[in-house]
């Protein structure tokens, strides 16, 4: 049996998540944000199931919530950054309050997970920690840059922090969706604070498309759920992990697009060094 603290269960992925982990006997600390959530969540398994009140961008918060996770399992085996929420707009369209309240949630909240549950599992040298990334993260596309940065940003402390812990023999998982039927682009997507019309037919478009897709995504969260236990239960799960057909695509496509222009600029690159 496997015990869990997942953050954002309320639905989505973490709910997904949450619910194959308790179907097949695990424990599973969720936090949510709402009581009707919470109660919710805990109906799943109850005695397995327990619901924790969660606001990432409050001060402190991420290290009560793993210190009361701790005392209701015992030992937390893996921590799963999956709550956080995305917005759309242009750079220039964007309030630089949203902007820091968006990252206190997608980047700063889990960063302060992870640092509070590193000290048990680095005392136990064990444990598992994923984050929910996004293909944004590694594919760029314009209207969502804020959210995207958040990511990018996300990407950069879950890979690095696995070559930090390896040595401790504790793990780290970049989980990268692309499209699934999560509600992502639903009401609790943020808008860019203003409208710029120079923008009305380009970074603008991120919203349209988003809109146009919700509910009609590709990405199951059931058998995204079940993919990830699939990778995480591996003998050597992977740092990396891209779901749905548009995470890998798209993906490769900005991979191709960076290495293209490196060859392509590689003798400008290399004549900055000082003459042998």
């Amino acid at each position: 049996m496997t015990n869990w603290l997942i953050t954002g269960v309320s639905g989505g992925l973490g709910r997904a998540l949450a619910s194959a982990a308790l179907d097949r006997g695990d424990r599973v600390v969720g936090t949510t944000r709402r009581e009707a959530d919470r109660l919710a969540f805990e109906a799943l398994a109850p005695g397995r199931a327990t619901g924790l009140f969660l606001d990432l961008a409050e001060p402190g918060a991420a290290a009560h919530t793993v210190v009361v996770a701790q005392d209701a399992l015992g030992t937390i085996d893996r921590l799963v950054n999956n709550a956080g929420y995305g917005l759309v707009g242009a750079i220039e369209e964007t309030d630089l309050d949203q902007a820091r309240a968006l990252f206190e949630v997608n980047l700063f909240g889990p960063i302060a997970m992870i640092q509070a549950v590193l000290p048990a599992m680095r005392a136990r040298r064990a444990g598992h920690i994923v984050n929910i990334t996004s293909m944004s993260g590694f594919a760029p596309w314009a209207g969502t840059a804020i959210y995207g940065a958040s990511k990018y940003a996300m990407e950069c402390i879950g890979q690095t922090l696995a070559q930090e812990v390896a040595p401790l023999g504790i793990r780290v998982t970049n989980v990268a969706p692309g499209g699934f039927r999560t509600g992502f682009a639903g009401p609790a997507l943020a808008e860019a604070a203003r409208t710029i019309p120079d923008y009305d037919d380009g970074a603008r478009n991120s919203k349209r498309i988003l809109a146009a897709s919700r509910g009609q995504e590709r990405g199951d969260p059931a058998r995204a759920a079940a993919a990830i236990l699939d990778a995480l239960d591996a003998p050597e799960p992977p740092v990396h992990l891209f779901l749905g057909e548009d995470a890998l695509r798209h993906s490769r496509e900005h991979f191709d697009l960076v290495m293209a222009e490196m060859d392509r600029w590689s003798a400008l690159s290399l004549s900055t060094a000082f003459p042998d």
